[in-house]
């Protein structure tokens, strides 16, 4: 998830303005002397700027404001999120923020433990997707990938073996309770149980893959905590998988991101 749409949208957007603005100040009326007041034809490149400048600006104020479309990339949240889920991701769950500048204008809700977020890496001009498992202040500690948050151990129970291929069939499945949420987490085989233990900073938030073994997060130097204005959005539902070379799987169009 490293390609920035948004950047690019609101290029072509300017661009598009641009035209429409040199049009309005200098060739239109050098067209309208040069046909004696008659009503001359536009040129193409005005026409297309007047067309694509409203489409575009509408899509980047959805994008940025309410809803945005992502693509997982990875196995790190399996078994509930698949590389080549397309998921929709909510940018308005945790407040108003300025496109580009990520700073937050309108407060909406606090991010809660158990969700499932989106999140620029600190270390990298990426979008990474992980649980949220210690927030500001928590003392989290892992231990063979038993969490345990300030104190109490996160409720574990299990829930058979994964048997949906991708290299991990076999592999252990439990359920891990959060409050009044449960999800399910994998735990691969023949892998490294990452352990961590340390105090999350004020306004940063803690992240885990729920593929515990294979993931890069919040266990790890190059990820790290995650400050506040880093977050982009919290996972809805996903709403396309494709898996490139392959077929659609249009089963898992429209289930619910837990």
């Amino acid at each position: 998830m490293n390609f920035d749409l948004s950047a690019l949208l609101l290029g072509v957007l300017a661009v598009a303005g641009a035209i429409l603005l040199l049009d309005v100040i200098a060739w239109r009326p050098k067209r309208q002397v040069a046909s004696a007041g008659v009503p001359a034809q536009e040129p193409v490149v005005v026409s297309y700027a007047r067309s694509l400048f409203p489409v575009l600006l509408i899509v980047l104020l959805f994008r940025a404001f309410l809803f945005e479309p992502f693509r997982i990339p990875s196995a790190s949240m399996m078994p509930g999120l698949e590389d080549g889920d397309f998921i929709l991701v909510n940018k308005f769950s945790y407040g108003l923020r300025l496109p580009l500048l990520n700073k937050k204008v309108l407060s909406v809700s606090e991010p809660r433990r158990g969700d499932v977020v989106v999140f620029r890496a600190p270390s990298e001009p990426i979008n990474l997707i992980k649980r949220l498992v210690g927030l500001p202040g928590d003392h989290v500690e892992v231990r063979n990938n038993q969490v345990v948050i300030n104190g109490a151990p996160i409720p574990m129970s299990p829930d058979g073996s994964y048997a949906g291929g991708f290299g991990f069939t076999g592999a252990e499945l439990d359920k891990e309770r959060f409050g009044d949420t449960e999800h399910v987490i994998m735990l691969a085989p023949e892998r490294i149980a990452a352990d961590f233990d340390g105090v999350v900073p004020a306004g940063h938030y803690f992240f885990m893959g729920d593929n515990r073994n294979d993931s890069e997060d919040s266990r790890f130097a190059k990820v790290g905590f995650v400050a506040e204005d880093r977050l982009v959005g919290r996972a809805l539902r996903i709403w396309m998988n494709w898996r490139i070379p392959g077929w659609p799987d249009f089963g898992r169009v429209g289930q619910r991101i837990q």
